[in-house]
């Protein structure tokens, strides 16, 4: 299954063709030193019809930018992992209603501010209103495995009320990968690679480089207050290689993945739950994750969105999403890697950038030059 996925991947690369007006866009980004180099991708249901590289794979001239470099994409592991728990719940394994603690017990003695039980549910993790605090780096750097990062957490007073307000929550990701793990019996990044990448062909998406995917792997650049890109470092990665395997596979961000790959999971995600004729997810668990499950919650890091089952949902386009479809959804990363799917105009967007310090990684000049020209 995974050489048919592989082949049927690459006819759709190699008939796609490179758009001119994202091409100067991106050629612009890298003259004026926002990023050294990128990769842009767009997408539809049934093909890729743009896809291209432009500039460096780092600062100093590190080498050309290739259409299958491998980049760290951050919080784009996020919609992955709500994926993941929504798979569960279209087999009756678990419900997103649930508490949290009916998976995972230690979880029942979890208070809230006022003294009450927290009572938590799968929906306030993955709508990031559970009111979880973030473990310290140190502790985030002593855990190796997921169940070593739980006490952690559970050693944190919540920080509200559960479903009082909308604050970005990594604990709460990181527990629904747990939770993944917990029922289905195997280690998070081993039912991803099981029941998500092998199918869908996404070769290079891992939370562990490989010895072979090392020369791919994008340098990232910070931007100095002079103007010029220097190299960067990962920050999630606690000082640890990319190659290094003493470390959880962290589902808040811990992935590294091409424009290629990830736009298999966007087709499939696009295409409603199914795509070259195999069903991953059922279309009504794709119309729950994907719709605005915050209710009247101020959300999110640009002005006009809702949040769904881990994924952000434009409400009112405006601004950086101005030339988006209200009920586009998708996600960003830290270093400013974008994909947003757009149901209306049936059309996925993929930008694949790697810079450390961008002023806001979701409402960076770059991002707004390629959906722009995208939509020409």
């Amino acid at each position: 299954m995974f050489r048919l996925a592989l082949v049927s991947l690459s006819a759709l690369l190699l008939s796609a063709q490179s758009n001119p007006h994202i091409e100067a866009a991106m050629k612009k980004m890298i003259a004026e030193q926002e990023v050294p180099g990128t990769v842009t991708l767009v997408a539809s249901k049934t093909k890729v019809t743009h896809l291209q590289a432009l500039g460096q794979a780092g600062p100093d001239n590190t080498g050309p930018m290739r259409t299958d470099s491998i980049f760290w994409i951050a919080s784009m592991t996020k919609p992955i992992t709500g994926t993941a728990i929504l798979m569960l719940q279209d087999e009756g394994k678990l419900s997103v209603d649930d508490l949290v603690s009916k998976h995972l017990p230690e979880f029942a003695a979890l208070k809230t501010p006022s003294g009450q039980a927290a009572n938590l549910t799968l929906k306030q993790l993955l709508t990031h209103s559970s009111g979880l605090a973030e473990p310290t780096a140190a502790e985030a750097a002593a855990a190796t495995k997921l169940a070593e990062l739980m006490p952690a957490i559970l050693s944190k007073p919540l920080l509200f009320e559960p479903g009082a307000k909308w604050q970005y929550c990594q604990s709460g990701i990181n527990t629904l990968g747990r939770i993944v793990e917990v029922i289905s019996g195997m280690p998070f990044e081993q039912f991803l690679a099981k029941r998500l990448f092998e199918p869908l062909g996404m070769k290079d998406t891992t939370f562990y480089i490989r010895p072979d995917q090392v020369s791919r792997v994008v340098i990232p650049a910070r931007k100095e207050k002079e103007g010029q890109l220097v190299p960067a470092k990962v920050s999630l990665l606690h000082g640890k290689p990319a190659t290094a395997t003493d470390r959880y596979p962290a589902p808040n961000g811990g992935l590294y993945s091409t424009a290629p790959d990830y736009a298999q999971f966007a087709r499939m995600i696009l295409n409603r739950g199914k795509l070259n004729g195999k069903r991953y997810l059922s279309e009504k668990a794709v119309r729950q994750m994907t719709s605005i499950q915050s209710g009247d919650l101020k959300t999110g890091f640009t002005p006009g969105n809702g949040w769904g089952l881990a994924w952000c949902v434009v409400k009112t386009p405006q601004g950086v999403s101005a030339m988006l479809s209200p009920g586009t959804h998708g996600h960003g990363g830290a270093y400013g890697t974008q994909a947003w799917i757009d149901p209306v105009k049936g059309v996925a967007y993929i930008l694949m950038v790697q810079r450390s310090n961008f002023a806001n990684s979701d409402d960076s000049p770059v991002r707004l030059a390629f959906q722009t020209a995208a939509t020409l």
